[in-house]
């Protein structure tokens, strides 16, 4: 009789999820991490990672989040300046299933934490800006790439590809979506997920400090009526309950807070895919614009 409860129970539990009927909103601790990656310096970048990561792991956290490009060193401004040749971010992006991303699998289950951090990531003779989620067994439960760029885009830009999907995934606290740096400007790119069925977000960031960045990360908490860990760059914060409830400007620290993952909901695919597709038809006169506008700034600092 018990096992056939069990059964009933467990049945009931994966209908409710699948047709987005409420579970029990749950409250866990995590942390969002800080520090200054080395352009260039893999190796020293993940063993300072690593470190940060056991930090919050000793804090109790159960999802750590680390900022973008936090094991290449964030080198695309220098690339597309013309300070650095475009062949160098070979020497930092990775795929996958490289040893690098290996370790970090083999810390996840250590830690029996969830990490999420920010890399560049090898795919053919492509390379995107990307964040992945490993969970607490070291499986990647999700990934994302880039899909907005302050300096906009040309198609010759192979060592720095527009992603071109946002899709919430499972996690064992409920489904993630992923924002990456100037996408947390754009509501769209925070409603796409949250239309996916996204119980809570996370953006890994590298990039302005300002209280109008804090402003936009807690918007877009807000406006989806999710809570966010945002792991920037000098700035870490974590909205919860549509506040920020926890902050720090350090440029090196662990910021700890509870955060109340709502219950699990439905997945509208028609508007989640009307959304992103308007997104779509924005981003390409935009990104030219944008483009247009740091080729301009590039040319006028090298002018004589």
């Amino acid at each position: 009789m018990k096992k056939l409860m069990l059964t009933i129970l467990a049945t009931w539990i994966c209908l409710s999820a699948a047709s987005g009927n409420d579970l029990p909103a749950r409250t866990i601790r995590v942390a969002a991490v800080s520090f200054v990656p080395q352009q260039y310096h893999l190796q020293d970048n993940a063993n300072q990672l690593e470190k940060m990561f056991r930090l919050a792991a000793e804090g109790g956290a159960k999802i750590a989040v680390a900022p973008e490009g936090a094991l290449d060193g964030y080198v695309i401004n220098e690339i597309i300046a013309g300070k650095i040749e475009e062949e160098r971010i070979k020497e930092v992006a990775v795929t996958l299933d490289s040893p690098v991303m290996k370790r970090f699998k083999t810390l996840a289950r250590e830690l029996k934490m969830c990490l999420v951090f920010g890399l560049a990531e090898r795919i053919g003779d492509d390379i995107f800006n990307c964040a992945v989620f490993l969970d607490d067994q070291g499986t990647i439960c999700g990934k994302y790439h880039k899909m907005q760029f302050a300096e906009g885009y040309h198609p010759a830009w192979w060592f720095n590809r527009l992603g071109q999907q946002s899709r919430a995934f499972a996690t064992p606290y409920g489904r993630c979506g992923i924002m990456i740096c100037n996408d947390r400007w754009n509501a769209q790119l925070a409603k796409i997920p949250a239309l996916d069925g996204a119980q809570f977000l996370v953006i890994p960031s590298y990039g302005s400090k300002s209280q109008a960045q804090d402003e936009a990360v807690l918007n877009r908490g807000r406006e989806n009526n999710l809570p966010v860990i945002e792991a920037n760059v000098g700035v870490t914060l974590i909205v919860d309950n549509n506040e920020i409830v926890a902050m720090n400007r350090e440029n090196e620290g662990v910021t700890f807070a509870e955060m109340t993952i709502p219950p699990s909901k439905p997945i509208d695919t028609q508007q989640r895919d009307r959304v992103e597709q308007a997104f779509l038809q924005w981003r390409k006169h935009e990104m030219q614009r944008r483009y247009k506008e740091t080729m301009k700034s590039r040319q006028e600092k090298n002018s004589p």
